[in-house]
């Protein structure tokens, strides 16, 4: 059972952050491809990421490109989240990544090499 429920659900209502965890879902991205992706603000990209990161479904890693700049790359952490309905009320179940979100940016890393 997810610790917060209804803010899983109210993102899940959300097309931005819907749209973020759909493209993140292939391959972890930075703000700036996200926002390209789904034609979106950095400011709006920022907020749904917080929202996100703060229900465990995304994950982020500090990246330094060859210039020395820093910058974070982000990851679904989720596959699925199922709603039930039973007894009067509703659980909402997350099922995680089997692959590790390191493992997937280890893997892009050493995909661009």
């Amino acid at each position: 059972m997810v610790e917060d429920e209804d803010a899983v659900l109210a993102l899940l209502d959300d097309e931005y952050a819907r749209a973020i965890l759909a493209h993140l879902t292939s391959e972890p991205m930075s703000v700036d491809e996200l926002c390209t992706a789904c034609e979106m603000s950095d400011a709006t990209a920022y907020r749904r990421l917080n929202r996100l990161l703060e229900v465990d479904l995304v994950t982020e890693k500090q990246e330094i490109d060859p210039d020395g700049h820093h910058y974070k790359r982000y990851a679904a952490t989720v596959e699925a989240v199922t709603v039930a309905f039973a007894d009067g009320a509703y659980e909402v179940d997350v099922t995680r990544s089997t692959t590790d979100p390191a493992d997937r940016f280890t893997e892009l890393f050493e995909g661009l090499s």
